[in-house]
């Protein structure tokens, strides 16, 4: 079974995604101490909230140190939500911010017109090439959006899916053993439950 750490700096939905995690086999453990995250197999860095005020906490926490030297190590790390943009190098939202900078690229708002924003419902999403991480899930999937802002990667290589809100925008990326996804898996039924197994099975350690 592996260990998952869900990185807690106040600006996530913990508790839905600790229970999908634990629905899908996963030992869970909620904290900021980079200690309990070093013993983890894997990483999740969720978030609800403003990017600048995020950064914050992550540096403040040392959180944003701790998810490099983890990536560094090989260990597997999804972002969601929140969670994926602060993966990029830079938001412009609330007068802008600069990012973990573990993927070429910044975060911009949606481009919407005409369209309610924040984005907020079930859209299909597009996936762009095949990924460990998506195993089991066809083409047009639903997942379940919350956000008004979009993360623009540098190179098109990174792109895992796409999904539409007045522009077609990314919407997960895989760089492994790097992850992210702008929707909810832990809200997003069956579908997301697989995804969050995927991953999970992704940090499983290898026997020996």
């Amino acid at each position: 079974m592996a260990s998952i750490a869900i990185l807690n700096y106040g600006m996530g939905n913990l508790r839905s995604v600790e229970k999908a995690l634990e629905r899908v086999g996963a030992e869970v453990v909620v904290t900021a101490d980079p200690q309990a995250a070093r013993a983890a197999d894997g990483v999740i860095l969720p978030g609800v909230g403003a990017f600048p005020a995020a950064m914050r906490q992550l540096r403040e926490l040392e959180l944003d140190a701790l998810v490099a030297e983890r990536l560094g190590a090989g260990t597997p790390v999804l972002g969601i939500c929140l969670g994926l943009q602060l993966l990029f190098e830079r938001s412009t939202e609330l007068g802008g911010a600069d990012g973990l900078g573990l993927v070429p690229g910044e975060v911009t708002p949606l481009e919407a017109p005409g369209l309610k924003v924040p984005h907020i419902g079930w859209e299909s999403v597009r996936w762009e090439r095949s990924s460990e991480l998506i195993d089991g899930l066809t083409a047009a999937t639903p997942f379940y959006f919350v956000h008004s802002f979009g993360v623009r990667p540098a190179d098109s290589a990174d792109v895992l899916g796409s999904a539409e809100w007045g522009e077609r925008f990314t919407c997960a990326v895989a760089r492994p053993p790097l992850y992210g996804v702008q929707f909810h898996p832990e809200k997003s039924s069956a579908a997301g439950l697989r995804l969050l197994a995927n991953f999970t099975r992704i940090c499983a350690p290898v026997p020996a």
